[in-house]
């Protein structure tokens, strides 16, 4: 039986999808397993966000396949990928919550709405549905906004209430798209350092899509201490490679290595990314 601490999560081999004859994605391959980090850079259009949409089978590729959590899901059907695809949480651009519903409602609504979240044989109790909700939001640091409205609290907090509502169930992998985009650079390093804790206090597998190279390095180079309760400097890592760069363009994936080969290297595209 694999090890869950360090299965494999996610794999794409030799994924290609186009729309008319404009490829959106080209060839792609990788695979990562429980508790890695995948940081993604590239321009506007590059692929960046079809990267996710395809590996939640949002979009379905032309060829290839994909892999989630062993299972190749390439071609299921839509009412096939619900059980799976509540074992991903995701944070759309901008958050994406739901105005009309409060902070608390928008939280609970995977755990009301996602198949996979059950206590026994039946779906969580109303009680355990709020203290699930308020512990998620005292993790991301919210807990006094229950009966807020999205339209009530800053783009930072709304920000960490999508975060909120994409790990309320406690998802094995988390894709993460753009979530500091817009944000200042305080506010920016706040969410960041909730993905590191979300990501080291679960062993939680994460994809995050960002135009700054701090997020990247933040995430390759600190690490949540439960004891202490702060994001710390990371010692060296021994054995695998838990944090790894992409950088797309146009649909291909164009670089794939450390913090340091990124660092490194000499192609002009690549380069536009690192600060």
């Amino acid at each position: 039986m694999a090890d869950p601490a360090t299965s494999e999560v996610l794999r794409f081999d030799d994924v290609s999808l186009h729309f008319d004859k404009t490829p959106a994605l080209d060839h792609v391959s990788f695979a990562m397993n429980a508790g890695e980090t995948r940081v993604v850079f590239g321009a506007a259009g590059s692929g960046k966000t079809m990267m996710l949409k395809t590996a939640v089978g949002l979009e379905k590729p032309d060829s290839g396949r994909v892999i989630l959590f062993g299972e190749d899901v390439t071609n299921f059907k839509e009412s096939a990928l619900f059980g799976i695809r509540s074992k991903v949480g995701i944070l759309f651009q901008e958050g994406g919550l739901f105005d009309s519903m409060t902070i608390a409602d928008n939280v609970a609504y995977p755990l009301l709405n996602q198949q996979a979240r059950r206590n026994g044989d039946g779906p969580l109790t109303e009680a355990e549905v709020d203290a699930k909700v308020l512990q998620t939001l005292n993790f991301v640091e919210l807990g006094g906004t229950l009966q807020k409205y999205p339209s009530e609290v800053s783009g930072g907090m709304r920000r960490r209430v999508g975060i909120a509502r994409a790990v309320v169930t406690e998802p094995p992998l988390v894709l993460y798209d753009s979530p500091t985009a817009g944000l200042d650079p305080i506010t920016a390093n706040l969410i960041i350092h909730l993905l590191i804790k979300e990501r080291d206090s679960r062993n939680t597998a994460a994809v995050l899509v960002t135009h700054r190279y701090q997020d990247g390095h933040l995430m390759a180079n600190f690490r949540y201490n439960p004891d202490s309760g702060r994001i710390e400097p990371a010692r060296k890592l021994e054995g695998r490679v838990k944090t790894k760069f992409f950088v797309m363009n146009e649909g291909r994936l164009v670089f794939d290595g450390s913090e340091t080969e990124l660092r490194a290297s000499q192609d002009s595209y690549v380069r536009k990314f690192v600060k």
